[in-house]
């Protein structure tokens, strides 16, 4: 996979969403773009990564957002080095916990994201395979290849998992 970067310019622009959440007017957005704060797994600094929201997983309170960087972006790999810290979404904030959807998932997900952007599809397709280099055309055997390289993954609040490693931890806090 070759590796594209923004420009400075194309970088500020997408940096402007930000500037809402900053302002205390992230519900502007909507729920289609999420301010993602992370831990730098070397450094230790707090980074704020705005990531647009490409599904929803309502069932299971999530939302899905695509590594457009690859398993390279720094975001990322913060991320699988330790949870994040927040997400801020429309007027909601939480500390989630992550999971990479796996490559069927991920390609139904996409799939969806068309779909329901179907009118833009020349855009994301060339937007896409200039991320990736190569042609995306929106095939299945090209969205396969694609989610395989640019990783979707799912956030949720951590307040509202319930795992036995939570259960066991709240048990040990609640003995007296």
């Amino acid at each position: 996979m070759r590796q594209r970067r923004p420009g400075p310019l194309l970088r500020r622009l997408l940096q402007a969403p930000a500037l809402l959440y900053d302002w205390h007017a992230g519900w502007l957005l909507g729920r289609r773009f999420l301010r993602l704060t992370h831990v730098g797994r070397v450094t230790g600094r707090r980074y704020r990564t705005m990531l647009e929201v490409v599904g929803e997983n309502r069932a299971q309170d999530e939302v899905i957002v695509v590594a457009g960087l690859g398993r390279s972006a720094q975001w990322y790999r913060n991320i699988r080095a330790r949870e994040p810290v927040e997400v801020a979404i429309a007027g909601e904030r939480f500390a989630p916990i992550h999971r990479e959807l796996p490559l069927s998932e991920a390609q139904a997900v996409l799939a969806g994201y068309e779909q329901r952007h179907r009118y833009l599809a020349p855009v994301i397709h060339r937007v896409l395979s200039w991320l990736v280099g190569w042609h995306y055309d929106g095939t299945e055997s090209s969205r396969h290849r694609l989610v395989s390289e640019l990783p979707l993954i799912g956030l949720r609040p951590a307040s509202r998992v319930n795992t036995p490693q939570r259960n066991r931890d709240r048990h040990l806090r609640e003995a007296p």
